[in-house]
């Protein structure tokens, strides 16, 4: 029997016309798709698209000869998954998060709550980890998602098309005052008692060698383990933190914290989210924790 998922993929690049947004929609690599397509045709015997100059074409004796009957399939299958989530009340399973404890406390909250909300019988857990670990624990399945840097280079892994912009900004509390209303240049920062998390983490490994790309360095005043001590210690006057704006909305907004504003700014980070390119174990706990990752609306940084 054929595997439905290749069926999936026949209809989604039949239903838009193309590899690429097929691929964007289904949150795979193009090339996995194409692959699906020749796997689909091999296992059918016979040619389903046609290449034409405007994407993907379905053949007459082929494509065309099915598509109807796997659009009906289609629909009922997600029909029957939409049936399954208003179960939600008794949907169970676990859901284990991989990502830096920071990421979790100020960015991952709203979208946990939300998901805590819609299946409380789901066994949430969490593991702190780096990026290199996250990719070592989805890969062994001891986490179902991680959190990385970007970018990362592993074929066992699969990127789920969602990504993020991390800004690292340098804040202070009133004692420097006669920084927060001009710009200072970069290279002026190591002239003040600098902040900054554990040197082992990929956050401030990044930081450090962009400086020292424009032969800035910087030996921090203080290292502190978590985010949380970094803003408590910029707020008690001990120095300049540099901070990912995003983590310390909520201290900025109460004026506790200042930005310092430098140029060359920091260069931004993106981060992603990864699964196991296993499908077969990927839960349906854990496709609806992707799928909310999607709600835009509980994002907190806009």
């Amino acid at each position: 029997m054929v595997d439905l998922d290749l069926y999936r993929v026949f209809y989604t690049v039949a239903k838009v016309g193309s590899l690429t947004k097929a691929a964007e929609e289904l949150y795979i690599s193009q090339p996995a798709v194409s692959q699906a397509i020749k796997q689909l045709e091999t296992q059918l015997g016979g040619k389903l698209f046609n290449r034409v100059s405007r994407g993907m074409e379905l053949t007459d004796s082929g494509g065309k000869q099915i598509f109807d009957i796997v659009e009906k399939a289609i629909k009922m299958l997600d029909g029957a998954e939409d049936k399954f989530k208003e179960l939600k009340n008794i949907a169970t399973g676990s859901l284990t998060i991989s990502a830096a404890s920071t990421t979790v406390t100020h960015f991952l909250m709203p979208y946990i709550k939300k998901y805590h909300d819609l299946y409380p019988n789901v066994n949430i857990s969490f593991k702190d980890s780096t990026t290199k670990e996250a990719l070592d624990f989805v890969k062994s399945g001891k986490a179902d998602v991680g959190f990385v840097n970007l970018p990362i280079y592993d074929k066992d892994v699969m990127l789920t098309g969602q990504t993020g912009m991390l800004e690292d900004i340098f804040v202070a509390s009133d004692k420097y005052a006669n920084l927060f209303d001009k710009t200072i240049d970069l290279k002026d920062i190591p002239n003040y008692p600098i902040l900054m998390l554990d040197s082992s983490t990929t956050t401030t490994k990044e930081i450090i060698n962009f400086l020292e790309s424009l032969n800035i360095t910087i030996v921090p005043e203080f290292e502190a383990g978590s985010v949380e001590l970094l803003i408590e210690m910029a707020k008690n006057g001990l120095g300049i933190a540099c901070i990912p704006r995003r983590f310390i909305l909520d201290p900025l907004a109460k004026k506790e914290l200042h930005e310092i504003k430098v140029s060359p700014s920091l260069p931004l980070r993106a981060t992603g989210v990864i699964l196991n390119k296993d499908v077969s174990i990927r839960t349906f706990a854990v496709k609806e924790f992707i799928r909310l990752l999607d709600d835009e609306s509980l994002i907190t940084d806009n």
